[in-house]
């Protein structure tokens, strides 16, 4: 298993390790459902750097992503960050990632750990002309520091104005103590954030800076566990869950991020359809009726009849209630939909609700 550069100070301050996408990764510390509400409530701090590193760079750099990716790049000005998921021809995901705009025609692209490789192989296969492809993930170290007092605490290390960096966007060469940051106002857990890149060498010592700035607003270092509950929450995809290579992005809701008025782009022709037409099968969420959880890969059925599968189920912290994420027959989509969840093949009630579960309060 590949090993972050915190993975020595994880196991020092107890974590739990587990194998994720091929990484030996932080699953809790104290507990997950203590560290999910620390984020809802304070600020936690996650290292994230198993996540991938890619850099596009050169004159036809902007013109490529756009070609690669379902959003729209043109516009993307300096500093400035888009989400965007990057599909397959027949309209199957390859992956989600942040395109962060670095200026001087240099891009960068942040992708999920376990698909760093194939993203790398995929977009190299998928360039043409002045461009170069660079994977700088083992370069890179990322820490996330996430929850309504993250810009309080941050500003208490950084001399920057964090009240001027607006959400998805970015400031480069950032200085704290002679390390050199890249930090953006982005997360993954539907609070406020930063996430913060600099070199593996400089890690751990920023990790016990934050860690030791933060005791007066209650930090806590947070797990991969609590990072899923609070996405899921937040009605965030996972690779691998609510998108793959068999899921399309307006499948997984998330047609925003697909500008089928853009010229050309790998998938165009299925999504185009798709978001004319509607999908056959869409995301939507639902909450259970009768006590159970559900869990990945369980299949939802309707009147006796299967009409989908479960892709992300949990106790959800922040409600108090068991839900899930599944992907079902169109047709039953719509809101106070009576459904079953088999689970170990009984039945259990829920019904469909609106997502995303949790919206913090601007």
């Amino acid at each position: 298993m590949k090993k972050t550069p915190l993975n020595q100070t994880h196991k020092k301050l107890g974590a739990k390790m587990i194998e994720f996408g091929g990484w030996e990764m932080p699953v809790q510390y104290k507990g997950i459902i203590e560290e999910h509400n620390t984020v809802r409530n304070a600020v936690g701090l996650f290292d994230v750097s198993h996540m991938g590193e890619i850099y596009i760079k050169g004159p036809d750099a902007r013109k490529n992503i756009n070609y690669i990716v379902t959003n729209d790049v043109s516009g993307l000005k300096e500093n400035q960050i888009v989400y965007s998921p990057m599909c397959y021809d027949n309209g199957g995901t390859v992956d989600d990632l942040l395109i962060y705009n670095l200026g001087g025609e240099c891009f960068l692209l942040v992708v999920n750990a376990s698909n760093t490789e194939k993203d790398f192989e995929w977009i190299k296969d998928n360039v043409e002309g002045d461009v170069v492809v660079e994977n700088r993930s083992e370069e890179t170290a990322q820490l996330a520091l996430q929850g309504p007092k993250s810009e309080e605490l941050l500003q208490n290390i950084v001399e920057v104005d964090l009240k001027k960096l607006k959400y998805y966007n970015c400031i480069q060469n950032v200085k704290v103590d002679g390390i050199k940051l890249l930090i953006s106002r982005t997360g993954y857990t539907g609070e406020d954030g930063f996430e913060i890149y600099l070199s593996p060498e400089n890690a751990v010592d920023l990790w016990d800076l934050i860690l030791e700035k933060g005791k007066p607003f209650g930090i806590q270092p947070a797990g991969l566990g609590a990072r899923d509950t609070l996405r899921f929450e937040a009605g965030m995809p996972l690779y691998g869950h609510e998108i793959n290579e068999k899921i399309t992005p307006i499948e997984a809701k998330l047609g925003y991020f697909v500008k089928t008025e853009k010229d050309k782009f790998i998938g165009k022709k299925v999504l185009e359809q798709q978001k004319k037409l509607g999908p056959n099968r869409i995301l939507v969420g639902f909450e259970m009726i009768d006590r159970g959880i559900p869990r990945q890969g369980y299949e939802i059925h309707k009147s006796g009849q299967k009409i989908g599968f479960v892709t992300s189920g949990s106790f959800s912290p922040t409600l108090k209630k068991n839900l899930g994420l599944g992907l079902i027959d169109s047709k039953y989509s719509m809101i106070d939909e009576d459904i079953d969840i088999l689970i170990r093949g009984k039945k259990y009630a829920a019904k469909t609700v609106k997502t995303p579960f949790y919206r913090r309060k601007k």
